[in-house]
């Protein structure tokens, strides 16, 4: 079987909230500019510069951008872990001869250290993408269904005329998930190797 399955990384592959919530605690230790931790975990997803222009002036976001990646190593990765059923799903995928993309709004070297970390093998990782930015990553990988848990995920399948498979496990509810395009909705995924082994192989 060719082709491959593409998955979100953040509340997808990865539960990165107490990563997160952490390196934003240092980011406003350095820079003294308050960031609601709780609030900006609670809403993962689109990029970063989204969250950040809710807290930091217009000018100073792109030097806020920089500061925060440069502390995300030390304080995200360690306390990240995988999500329910990530490893079974990865393996799934291979079972079936596909290969697996991780396609994300986090740049790819902090996604790949995540990656690294939690021992987590994928066979390609594009970065730095979000919503429609992801369809064209998900057709230059030969994407022929894509996971995530965030509605940009499903507008990113559906431009990429690729299904949509919504996990709800991020911040986005079943509900809004089906209502972005979602060709299927799976509470985390724990449920994704029995889904695809009926998509993929059929009855």
């Amino acid at each position: 079987m060719s082709g491959a399955v593409g998955f979100d990384l953040d509340m997808t592959l990865i539960d990165s909230r107490p990563g997160i919530h952490a390196a934003y605690r240092a980011l406003t230790a350095r820079t003294g500019v308050f960031v609601d931790a709780d609030l900006a975990v609670s809403r993962l997803g689109p990029p970063l510069r989204a969250e950040l222009a809710h807290w930091f002036p217009a000018a100073h976001v792109e030097e806020a951008v920089t500061t925060y990646r440069a502390l995300y190593p030390d304080f995200a990765i360690a306390p990240t872990v995988p999500m329910p059923g990530a490893v079974a799903a990865l393996e799934a995928v291979r079972s079936l001869s596909l290969r697996t993309v991780v396609v994300t709004s986090k740049i790819g070297r902090l996604a790949r250290l995540h990656l690294d970390h939690l021992g987590l093998a994928v066979d390609e990782l594009a970065g730095d993408l979000f919503a429609e930015g992801k369809a064209a990553a998900l057709t230059e990988h030969g994407v022929r269904w894509y996971v995530g848990d965030h509605v940009g995920d499903m507008v990113a399948a559906r431009m990429a005329g690729v299904p949509g498979i919504g996990v709800a496990s991020g911040p986005c509810s079943a509900d809004e998930l089906s209502a972005a395009g979602a060709a299927y909705v799976l509470p985390d995924l724990t449920a994704f190797p029995g889904l695809l082994g009926q998509i993929a192989v059929g009855p």
